[in-house]
């Protein structure tokens, strides 16, 4: 009997044990799912479309670029013609903007409103190139200042040392004043220079 509650005892125990590690088991495993930070997080759905801003923006620079040209402005003044003298000449049927021409005026403020926009656009792009390479002109022009601050530097301590060098003007000048007094010497003293060439040839 004693044996038989053992059993038992040790049954309920491994029961216990098995219960708990699953129960932790399924802590970890939904921890595992809300905090692990070794997986990224599923993209959340958005409202909006994703777009790619730099390909908006390019685009949106050649409109802007077309809308400054004078062809725009000619296509433009050819169109709006063509809207008119169609809605006054063409027959009452088909005719599908009447006198006022509400349609083509709701039309050019509508393309003046995208117009606008995509304008800026261009400009807040064309400003950042600026700055960006007003900024790099600027490190340039740090970067040659300081080198030629260091060749100035450089050149003044050539001419310094260059100054205690003896130059070839220098050694000539003072062979020429070594000449000069042998010359005077020779004058001076004329008697002993030939009398010691007689005692040396005896």
């Amino acid at each position: 009997m004693a044996a038989a509650e053992r059993d038992r005892d040790r049954d309920n125990k491994e029961r216990d044990r098995e219960a708990r590690g699953k129960e932790r088991d399924g802590r970890a495993r939904e921890g595992r799912g809300r905090f692990r930070l070794d997986q990224p997080r599923a993209p959340r759905r958005k409202l909006l479309p994703d777009y790619d801003p730099e390909a908006f923006g390019r685009l949106s620079e050649r409109i802007a670029r077309f809308l400054g040209t004078g062809r725009f402005i000619v296509w433009m003044t050819v169109a709006i013609v063509l809207w008119v003298v169609w809605n006054v000449s063409a027959p009452e049927h088909l005719r599908f903007d009447s006198y006022p021409f509400i349609f083509l005026t709701l039309m050019l403020s509508l393309q003046a409103s995208y117009a606008a926009p995509l304008i800026l656009l261009a400009q807040n792009r064309q400003d950042d190139r600026d700055r960006v390479t007003h900024e790099q002109d600027r490190k340039s022009n740090e970067r040659s200042i300081a080198d030629t601050e260091y060749l100035t530097r450089e050149i003044a301590s050539l001419r310094l040392g260059l100054g205690e060098v003896a130059t070839r003007d220098w050694i000539r000048s003072e062979l020429q004043d070594l000449v000069k007094e042998l010359e005077e010497q020779r004058t001076v003293f004329p008697s002993e220079s030939t009398g010691a060439r007689d005692v040396g040839d005896r």
